[in-house]
């Protein structure tokens, strides 16, 4: 996993500061960094456009072009004439060697937006929405300098100064940031970065239910409870993610006899064996308060999606131990407005997602969330993840029941709440990433058939 910042500017001073690296050196290490990017995978004489803007952004960019040229066929757009120091001293190091600018945006091999970084926080005028939305439009391999400029140039990859920062994994910011890659100013990451409560984990973070002990049973690896409800495809779906996923026994609890696979047990009451319970899949309205008192009268360890969000008895869950909830946008806007943490839309919500995960947080510290979306923020008191491996194929019915599931799977065989937040959110974007079919196609079936190839 690697460390997140809001911002990295103090980080850049602490370099100034402690390192006695200048800004001017922090600046020909990031150059170097994407130059030796393009080095690698771009042949000589390739035809490369950098488009610059006025700040240290854009400076970045000329340097870059001077560090190409002569072995590409470089040359430097100037979005934004340059106007901060570090820009002109740039402009005037491209220009004594000899690298040509150009006028007008054309067709080239790779194009580099090197426009406005994580400083900028303003709006684009209407010359720079034309400039933009002419790059986007052109055939290029396209390579975003340290961040996409405002999230509108939609980038294959992002080269990024020093450190991650957190604006590039807002729900929104994925359309553009395209791969993500660090690299160093001078120092290595350990030294340049200093202490984060947010992590990006990482798919080989995944650690999965190990079976090492040969003198075992069922019993051994833990017995999940989930609760049916008005709609019992949904937690049919968990309690298969389930079984599948580790768990030596799973029951579905409930009222009405249903059909359910072989491979399941049914009850009418949680089984006194039970290590963790699963609720809020398919619930509905079929359960009284009364019921669900009942199902809820222990302190197991218990996973709540969907439909119970957004009941009133989700106050009463809140205060259980070892409780993980995994709320999509809508239901997580619903639960703020229940607990009396915030009464927002889901817009507001999507452009703050960092702040309100916080604030959930703080509210509720021994409460582990897992925020879903683009990108995933996986939270506990005050420890933060985010988990942005999940693909588009994820988006349709039934994904969220199989993750669920997977968090009950390892909440019964004894993962505290966090750990099983984080490994069963791995394991569900990996297990989206494996699938071989095409993206539009995956169902929850074949998330459940793909655990077994983890």
């Amino acid at each position: 996993m690697q460390k997140l910042f809001d911002e990295v500017a103090s980080l850049d001073k602490r370099c100034y500061e402690e390192f006695f690296l200048s800004e001017d050196i922090l600046m020909e290490h990031a150059s170097s960094g994407m130059a030796e990017y393009i080095r690698s995978n771009f042949k000589n004489n390739s035809k490369i456009i950098v488009v610059c803007g006025g700040g240290n952004n854009g400076a970045d960019g000329i340097a870059l072009a001077r560090l190409l040229h002569p072995d590409y066929d470089v040359s430097i757009y100037y979005a934004k004439k340059p106007t901060s120091k570090m820009a002109l001293l740039q402009a005037k190091r491209a220009k004594a060697v000899g690298v040509k600018e150009c006028k007008k945006l054309k067709e080239c091999d790779v194009l580099v937006d090197a426009i406005v970084g994580t400083g900028f926080n303003g709006e684009f005028n209407d010359e720079l929405k034309t400039t933009l939305k002419e790059m986007n439009s052109l055939r290029a391999f396209k390579i975003a300098c340290d961040i996409p400029s405002g999230y509108k140039f939609i980038a294959d990859v992002t080269l990024t100064m020093g450190a991650l920062k957190k604006s590039m994994f807002l729900d929104e910011a994925k359309e553009f940031v395209g791969e993500i890659k660090v690299l160093n100013l001078g120092v290595g990451r350990d030294v340049y970065e200093k202490q984060s409560n947010w992590r990006v984990l990482d798919l080989e973070d995944l650690k999965l239910p190990n079976r090492v002990k040969k003198d075992s049973h069922k019993g051994s690896y833990g017995h999940l409870a989930v609760i049916s409800g008005e709609k019992s495809g949904a937690s049919i779906m968990s309690a298969l993610s389930a079984l599948r996923f580790g768990s030596g026994l799973v029951t579905l609890v409930g009222f009405e006899e249903i059909e359910i696979p072989y491979s399941l047990m049914y009850s009418h009451e949680v089984p006194k064996n039970a290590t963790a319970l699963a609720l809020g899949m398919g619930l509905g309205a079929e359960f009284s308060a009364i019921e669900m008192d009942k199902f809820l009268d222990n302190a197991l360890p218990l996973v709540a999606d969907a439909d119970i969000l957004s009941l009133p008895l989700i106050l009463n869950i809140l205060k259980r131990k070892n409780v993980v909830i995994t709320p999509h946008a809508k239901e997580f806007v619903s639960l703020l407005k229940i607990t009396k943490i915030a009464d927002i839309t889901v817009e507001e919500l999507q452009k703050n997602r960092f702040k309100y995960a916080q604030e959930f947080s703080k509210a509720y510290p021994h409460v582990t969330l897992i925020l879903k979306g683009a990108n995933v923020i996986i939270a506990k008191s005050d420890e933060f993840y985010i988990n942005p491996h999940g693909t588009p194929s994820l988006a349709k019915g039934g994904s969220g029941d199989v993750l669920s599931g997977l968090v009950g799977s390892l909440l019964a065989q004894g993962y505290d709440s966090l750990d099983a937040a984080i490994n069963a959110s791995l394991a569900h974007a990996k297990l989206a990433l494996n699938y071989s079919g095409a993206d539009f196609s995956l169902t929850p079936d074949d998330l459940i058939e793909q655990i077994g190839k983890l």
